[in-house]
């Protein structure tokens, strides 16, 4: 078994080649096999090195680093990491990088030259290890179906009118690889959707407002960053940002508004676990869970909860996800009762939410986690 990962350290910058080589160094199971200057010396390099991950600067002379990852992928040497700026041109093309085929990305702390990598370290050694266990790139997956015909949707329901002790919750879990996996989902689903979405995905703040931008194109449901006190209406999905929690609140009146807390501290913030819990807490048997790829098991144990309370629970399965982490979690835990690629969600949970009952129990015999049941 492989123990050792080799890296190709790609930047215009040598101060940067000096800073990431030296984090990287840190790691007992990382060794940097080789730096490059500039894209054509990436693509040299790694044809040369054949190295496991390709770390790179998107913003370089000679070949830029959108176009130095494409002929990387191209040859299937390799997963590429993006190193971003985070600033709103960096996340623009930081999202292009994702749509060709980049595995993830981390944003710089401070630009472009960063002296202050140590903010980075962990994240960058995970997606570099969760990177190198994935190896050569899968191919392309594919994007969400269209959806499905309005006789498969609830036709005596319409979202704007649906009162909020009816309304179904649908809590949406996604970090390593979700940017790319979340298109093969989300725009899958109808305008006319009798429930509210409320999505984490763990990803600097900075980005968060083109990511939200890029899905609302994309989707027929409406995708809004998440605001304090903002009413929670069906057919909307609320993505959590700025370094908050997302969590909808009950008030007295009965409606369901948005709260942004900053507690508690968890590993990621915003959490996948500390929405769900709060949105099991207000929609109970009528929430649906759903966790896609990522590192880590952040929302595996809430998914139980979920399951346990007689809501829906929906994993990704391993045929689609880019990092077999928190779905996998939640499988072993007992918390997917369907397990599924990504690009088949969407239809399951249209067809859920036309059936007169949301809701399942300990009891239901969970998919197997290669079936697509």
């Amino acid at each position: 078994m492989k123990t050792t990962i080799r890296v190709l350290v790609a930047d215009d910058s040598a101060l940067m080649r000096n800073l990431i080589s030296r984090l990287l160094g840190k790691a007992p199971d990382i060794v940097v096999a080789g730096t490059a200057r500039d894209g054509e010396d990436a693509v040299q390099k790694t044809m040369q090195l054949k190295p496991d991950v390709v770390t790179m600067d998107i913003n370089m002379p000679k070949l830029d680093g959108i176009s130095a990852m494409q002929m990387i992928l191209a040859e299937k040497i390799c997963p590429v990491i993006m190193l971003s700026s985070l600033t709103q041109q960096g996340a623009v093309e930081t999202f292009e990088c994702l749509a060709l085929g980049a595995f993830d990305f981390v944003g710089k702390p401070d630009g472009t030259v960063s002296a202050h990598l140590d903010a980075i370290a962990e994240d960058l050694i995970a997606k570099i290890r969760a990177a190198a266990a994935s190896g050569v790139p899968k191919r392309p997956r594919p994007k969400a179906a269209s959806p499905p015909p309005q006789a498969a949707r609830p036709p005596e329901i319409r979202p704007a009118n649906l009162p909020s002790n009816e309304m179904r919750a649908i809590a949406i879990g996604i970090s390593t690889g979700g940017p790319a996996t979340i298109s093969t989902f989300l725009p899958g689903l109808p305008a006319a959707l009798p429930a509210a979405l409320f999505l984490v995905q763990h990803m600097p703040a900075a980005f968060i407002p083109t990511y939200v931008s890029r899905l609302q194109k994309e989707c027929a449901i409406e995708v809004v960053e998440a605001e304090t006190g903002a009413p929670v209406r069906a057919g909307c999905c609320y993505v959590a940002g700025n370094n908050l929690h997302l969590c909808p609140y009950r008030k007295l009146s009965g409606e369901v508004v948005l709260r942004r807390p900053s507690q508690p501290k968890t590993l990621f913030v915003p959490g996948v676990g500390v929405m769900m819990d709060s949105v099991l807490a207000i929609y109970g048997r009528r929430t649906i869970g759903v966790l896609m790829t990522g590192i880590g098991d952040d929302g595996a144990d809430q998914m139980v909860k979920i399951r346990e309370a007689g809501g829906v629970t929906l994993a990704e399965s391993e045929e689609s996800c880019v990092v077999f982490g928190m779905p996998y979690q939640a499988i072993k835990r007992g918390g997917a009762e369907i397990v599924l690629p990504s690009w088949e969600i969407a239809d399951r949970i249209v067809r859920i939410l036309a059936s007169k009952t949301v809701g399942g129990s300990m009891q239901r015999k969970a998919a197997h986690p290669g079936a697509g049941s």
